[in-house]
């Protein structure tokens, strides 16, 4: 049931995605560099722009790049007000990002509709409230706050959406906790002048990830940043490896002492039935006959007591494993 959990929930992100961003390395000094007089000069970092895009697009065995604006913004909702995180991207791809991605009842995905928003299901109904914080159909006001990097002075950029879908539960951290507006909204209410946060490449299957990733790396270095579920699995399956090996001491040493309970068991009704024993020999029965009897009645226990348990695991394992599904 615990492995169960983990690839259930790591089957809502795709193997074959590759997550960029961009970074910033030293050359030396290590991370962050040197000291205050360490005049070592760092690389510099890659800006996503569309030919970013387009150069990664063009590359061997990648099937698409998405690329997307993030950032955290006001929502207001009638009368109340909440920050939440933003992802600006092309509706229509949240089904590649997220491949068992459902939507409630009535949504509907505007592709080309800047004035759309799709709302994740904690940000429509936040865990805790009786009462949704927004609904479908609804009109919100969305607001940015920035400083302008001319002037230096904090600024606010707002816009109204309309509810058009609300997604459920993924288990896909990316978009679990956020609202999707088009990327040309993103663009214009997150002044990022066409300067992406992030792209999400997609290679043609899972067993090209690592090709696509040296093919990246062998354009942009360590200016960029990568990151690919294919390694964020490797490593859940690493710990799930090391869980399942903790778990199996478990039921070894279990099943010793269950073993140490049946003999201690057996012993002591030996011990207690002296007199039976002595009973059965005297009208003829043989040692091996009673050892039979004591077999036997071992035997009965080790199964009841097994099947019992197993029963019981099973039940509370299943139990455990609807109690921590997603949406519970």
């Amino acid at each position: 049931s615990f492995s169960e959990l983990f690839n259930k929930q790591f089957r809502n992100l795709a193997p074959n995605i590759l997550f960029i961003s961009s970074s910033q390395s030293s050359q030396a000094g290590g991370p962050g560099g040197g000291g205050p007089e360490d005049n070592t000069p760092t690389e510099a970092k890659i800006t996503l722009n569309a030919a970013v895009v387009n150069r990664i697009k063009s590359l061997p065995f990648v099937e698409d790049v998405i690329p997307s604006y993030r950032s955290s913004v006001n929502l207001q909702s009638q009368s109340e007000t909440k920050t939440d995180a933003v992802l600006s991207i092309d509706p229509a791809k949240l089904l590649v990002i997220a491949p068992t991605l459902e939507f409630t009842e009535g949504s509907t995905i505007r592709q080309n509709d800047p004035s759309a928003m799709i709302v994740a299901q904690d940000v429509a109904n936040p865990p805790g409230d009786s009462i949704p914080f927004i609904n479908l159909g609804q009109s919100v006001r969305v607001t940015y706050s920035f400083v302008d990097p001319d002037t230096g002075v904090q600024k606010e950029e707002s816009k109204s959406f309309v509810v058009t879908g609300i997604m459920k539960e993924t288990g896909n951290p990316t978009i679990d906790n956020a609202v999707v507006i088009n990327r040309n909204a993103g663009n214009s209410l997150l002044q990022k002048s066409g300067k992406f946060d992030s792209l999400f490449v997609i290679a043609q299957t899972s067993n090209l990830v690592d090709a696509v990733e040296q093919e990246i790396r062998s354009l942009y270095g360590n200016n960029i940043g990568i990151n690919t579920v294919k390694a964020i699995l490797k490593t859940i399956q690493q710990f799930t490896s090391g869980i399942n090996a903790f778990l199996t001491s478990i039921a070894i040493v279990s099943l010793i002492v269950g073993a140490v309970g049946i003999i201690t068991t057996l012993y002591t009704s030996v011990v207690e039935r002296t007199k039976e024993i002595g009973t059965l020999k005297a009208i003829g029965a043989q040692n091996r006959h009673i050892l039979i009897l004591f077999f036997v009645e071992g035997l009965l226990i080790g199964i009841l007591g097994a099947t019992t348990g197993l029963l019981a695991g099973i039940g509370v394992g299943y139990g455990l494993a609807l109690g921590f599904r997603p949406g519970n």
